[in-house]
């Protein structure tokens, strides 16, 4: 392949490498729908009620990251997917290696528009400022959740009557290092929040064929001189996203 000017853009499609998920993981007896979640508090109730059992586990260098099946009524698979875009992007490989096939993601959000705060947001592209996804996809701007899981949650939010929006989300690797001109010029590109996992988790499904979406809600806001965070009433809302995501990948 051709050497780039700058190592990010040298992208190489072959969809073989030298370590494949595929090789190194044996796919188990898994349900096909599965929760990407940061919200560690659930999965803590979710195990000491005895509806979450480990299924499987992934061991890194930080240990061991569990994989977990829910029976509520209808089983799904749940893992919390660590932080920022590299660590996500390999436990979403691992999980796809063991059979699942679609995926919600439910997670907090810095809000570059403070009005928000009383919406859930469903992102529909995300854009890659971040480093992971170029290595699943061209390089380009943006990258989007998939459609499929997109309408999905819209009609679970529309049935219980949520407000949202759907919107652009900026993923980023370096969350001390949003700007004001930064975060001016994604204002003025259409993106409504903030995280670190969207775009390189969207481009892992593209690459692996799988579907993902994901709701978001505001925990801080990054729109003004000064930063500022919901932390304080956010429990409830964690809680109410999580489930509405899990009735929403059931139903894709």
């Amino acid at each position: 392949m051709l050497k780039k000017k700058f190592p990010i853009l040298e992208f190489d499609p072959n969809q073989k490498a030298l370590l494949n998920p595929s090789e190194l993981v044996k796919p188990i007896n898994i349900p096909n729908c599965c929760i990407i979640t940061f919200f560690q508090e659930i999965i803590d109730k979710l195990v000491k009620d005895g509806k979450a059992r480990v299924i499987d586990i992934e061991t890194s260098e930080m240990g061991e990251h569990p994989i977990y099946e829910i029976n509520d009524g209808e089983k799904f698979a749940m893992f919390h997917c660590g932080l920022g875009a590299p660590l996500s992007a390999a436990l979403f490989e691992y999980v796809i290696a063991l059979g699942c096939k679609n995926f919600i993601v439910c997670g907090s959000s810095g809000l570059l528009d403070k009005k928000l705060k009383e919406f859930l947001l469903i992102p529909t592209s995300a854009v890659r400022d971040e480093g992971t996804s170029y290595h699943y996809l061209p390089p380009s701007r943006e990258v989007a959740a998939s459609p499929k899981a997109i309408e999905t949650i819209e009609k679970t939010l529309k049935k219980h009557n949520v407000k949202y929006k759907l919107s652009k989300t900026w993923t980023t690797d370096a969350f001390y290092r949003e700007t004001p001109e930064k975060i001016s010029l994604r204002k003025e590109e259409g993106c409504s929040t903030v995280e670190m996992e969207a775009s390189a988790l969207f481009a892992v499904a593209k690459f692996r064929g799988v579907n993902i979406g994901q709701i978001l809600y505001g925990s801080d806001d990054v729109s003004g001189e000064e930063w500022s965070n919901f932390f304080h009433d956010t429990h409830s809302v964690r809680e109410r996203v999580f489930w509405l995501a899990v009735e929403a990948v059931l139903s894709m």
